[in-house]
């Protein structure tokens, strides 16, 4: 793309100054219908738009070495905008660098030819003359700017921009640990629950027969229960026989008058 559009910038403006040189000198300046745009012979010792004309040596050297530094940068370009914007300048740029070289009055010395007048109606100049060559250096320049504005790299990325941070990662979760084989049974009175795969109930068994258990065994499916059911509160304490009963008291009963009956 950049070497196209150079060249296309470039045959035109040898084209149209050789159209201009063979019908335009030794004549008056010709007026374009509207009156707006003029067509004119003119040379120019100085830069576009007739700027430093005192200066011929001077624009030679600069217009060489800008056609350098864009051929040396065409190979990063990856941006057709780009590849346009620079064509543009380095076609322009060729082609006022052919009239210093080879127009006279001398090499290195030669004066452009520009052609472009805009006048007003009346023949008023409204802007110096110029020709295609300086017309695609300007455009090329101001596409160049708009660009650099918007952030477009050569290499066709966009820069000047804060990129978000990436969202810091997730810790991955830890890998599950072995699953309890032991059966449970979810129904029984007091099951509870194992906080972690390898735990099992918290406790056994506290109360009597009578008394439903309230906790699980406190270790795992390898460990039983640490209490059984605990063992009822003994009765009353029965009193140790006393002495033996002689045989001669045997089958005595006390007398009547001692409230008793004989015996």
């Amino acid at each position: 793309m950049l070497v196209g559009t150079a060249v296309l910038v470039l045959g035109l403006d040898l084209v149209s100054k050789a159209l201009v040189v063979a019908k335009l000198m030794h004549r008056p300046p010709v007026k374009l219908p509207g009156g707006f745009l003029w067509l004119v012979h003119a040379r120019n010792p100085g830069a576009a738009f007739s700027f430093a004309e005192g200066a011929t040596v001077v624009f030679t050297a600069v217009a060489a070495i800008v056609i350098v530094v864009i051929v040396r940068t065409a190979s990063k370009l990856r941006s057709t905008a780009w590849a346009i914007s620079l064509g543009l300048v380095l076609g322009g740029a060729a082609g006022n660098l052919v009239d210093r070289l080879f127009r006279s009055p001398a090499p290195l010395r030669g004066w452009v030819v520009d052609w472009i007048s805009l006048r007003s109606p009346d023949g008023r100049m409204l802007f110096p003359i110029f020709n295609l060559a300086d017309s695609g250096i300007v455009c090329g320049g101001i596409l160049a700017v708009l660009l650099a504005l918007l952030g477009v790299e050569m290499d066709g990325s966009r820069g000047g921009r804060d990129e978000p941070a990436p969202a810091a990662a997730a810790p991955p979760l830890p890998p599950p640990g072995p699953v309890d084989p032991t059966p449970r049974d979810p129904g029984a009175t007091g099951y509870v629950p194992s906080a972690g795969p390898t735990a099992g109930p918290t406790a056994g068994p506290t109360a009597g027969p009578t008394a439903a258990p309230t906790a699980a065994p406190t270790a795992g499916s390898a460990a039983g229960p640490t209490t059984g059911p605990a063992v009822p509160p003994p009765g009353p304490a029965v009193p140790p026989p006393g002495p033996a009963e002689p045989d001669a008291w045997r089958g005595w009963r006390p007398a009547p008058e001692c409230g008793g009956r004989g015996g």
